[in-house]
This record gives structure tokens, sequence and C-alpha cells, in this order.
């Protein structure tokens, strides 16, 4: 596992963090096939990573970690891999990670359609006993995307929609978003995908609009904050243009520049001035 480098911390430390990182926890099934073992001891190891990626991002500033944990599609799979996955305190969520968690001032959420009648009860229980235990804690908000989709998160919000009657002719961007699962949830800057795939698979799909997407070789068992580090680091050598032409950026940072020097300009001659006139008194 790569340590994290003092002087590449300073260096990440020192330019702009995303605020809003999300991740979709990919390759547990293929690091337990690797392993010879069964994929849920690979949803099991998933649970180092987490850690390891909330440590980091306390660590490194990010105020929002967003985690896709279980998809609207993934009811396809197996039924004992399903049932294992509806026990969070067995494979993500420890009692005593969570204990942890909140110590160290992590609030932890979950958006995705909670009320499914397939999710058990006892699980549900759990989610809500989690939320609230941590609800008053506000250094980082981890986010658990659980029973989601993209999709279903922006079908859920038309419905409100409708059910509020909010007329088609003058609604907005922000009267979906005050529909969303989490509306005080910010934009994502930057989306992780681990084991090499190039998909955001129905992740976050109105809040990801304009997210940098960093993909790493690195199964998301071995994630670690170490790899996190990296992938902001990517982030930042990125150029967010949101529909903005390149040129325009270039000139916009040009006007940004040159503004700044007729600053100094006028502030050194402040200070000459200042000086030639205590010279001459």
């Amino acid at each position: 596992m790569r340590i994290i480098e003092q002087p590449e911390l300073e260096r990440v430390l020192s330019g702009e963090i995303p605020r809003h990182v999300g991740a979709i926890m990919d390759g547990n099934g293929r690091w337990a096939l690797m392993r010879q073992t069964e994929r849920t001891e690979g949803h099991r190891a998933a649970e180092a990573a987490v850690y390891s990626s909330v440590h980091g991002a306390l660590n490194l500033g990010v105020e929002w970690l967003s985690l896709y944990a279980f998809s609207t599609e993934n009811w396809r799979r197996n039924p004992a891999e399903i049932s294992f996955l509806m026990d969070f305190s067995e494979w993500l969520l420890h009692e005593t990670r969570v204990e942890e968690l909140r110590e160290l001032g992590v609030r932890i959420r979950f958006v995705g359609r909670l009320d499914d009648e397939r999710i058990p009860q006892r699980s549900r229980d759990y989610l809500n006993d989690i939320s609230a235990r941590t609800a008053h804690n506000s250094k980082l908000q981890l986010v658990i995307a659980f029973n989601y989709g993209g999709r279903a998160e922006i079908i859920d919000a038309v419905r409100t929609l409708m059910v509020d009657a909010v007329d088609p002719q003058t609604m907005t961007e922000a009267d979906l978003e005050a529909r969303l699962y989490l509306p005080e949830m910010p934009d994502v800057d930057l989306v992780v995908r681990t084991s090499a795939e190039h998909r955001l698979s129905n992740f976050l799909l109105w809040q990801a609009a304009y997210a940098e997407l960093v993909v790493t070789d690195v199964l998301w068992p071995d994630f670690r904050a170490p790899d996190l580090v990296s992938a902001i680091e990517a982030f930042r050598r990125r150029q967010r243009r949101f529909g903005v032409r390149v040129d325009d950026l270039c000139q916009e940072a040009r006007r940004c520049r040159r503004a700044d020097d007729a600053v100094a300009r006028r502030h050194d001659d402040n200070e000459i001035g200042g000086r030639v006139g205590k010279a001459h008194g």
C-alpha cells in the first residue's frame, strides 16, 4: 500500500480541494475472485477502503463524500449476495466504526428508495438509528447511496413536483433540486471510479452533471487515502469550463491578471509616494 508522503500532502493541500467527492465502489467481486473466495468476502473487505477514504477526506478538508453502496439495479444479483448486502452492520457500517465516525464529527446520511419493502425492516431501523445518532455532526457529510439510482431520484422528484402542482411553464431547476433526496447536497466536483470502469452507472446523475471523472485500476477493497490524494491531484490538473469556451476562460484569466497587476502597481505607487512625502517632510 502506498503511503502519503508529506511533500505530496502539502502540495495537495496548497491547491483547490473538491468540496464534494463521489466514489463508485467497484471491484469487490473481482477482488474476491482473484483470491478464490466468496463475493461476500470482497464486500466485507470494502470496509477498510471506506474508512481510509473517510479519514483521507477529513484530513484533506473535503466536506461531502458520497459512496455508491447498492444500486436499484443490484436487486438482479444472487439472492444470497443481496441478503448479505442488506446487513450494513456486517460489511460496511460496523457498530464500532459508526461510533468512531461519530466521535470524528462525521454525519452519516443515506439516499435512495429507503422505504422499499424489499429492504428488511431491521436494516431500515439500523440506517435510521445511525442517521439520528450522527445528525448533529458537521465536519464531514458521509452519504451512502443505498437502493439508489440517479434516474429513480429524478423520477421521484418529478412525481413530487406533480403532487405539489408546480406549474410546468414556470418550473425551474431549483424547483426540481428542492425535491431531490438531499436538496442541500452540493453538486459533485469529482467522481472516482475504481476497477478501471469508465461509466457513471446511474450514480448521482443530476448532481454530477459537471463533475470530473477520475478512473483508477485499483479495486475498491484496495483503495486507500493515498489513492484519494492521487485522484484529487488529477482533478486539479483538469480545466473545468462549465460550458464556457477555453478562449473565454483564457481571456478572463488575462483580465484577472491585468487587474491584479494594476492593483499591485497602485500599491507600489502609494508606497513610493508615502516614502517621498515622508522624506520631504
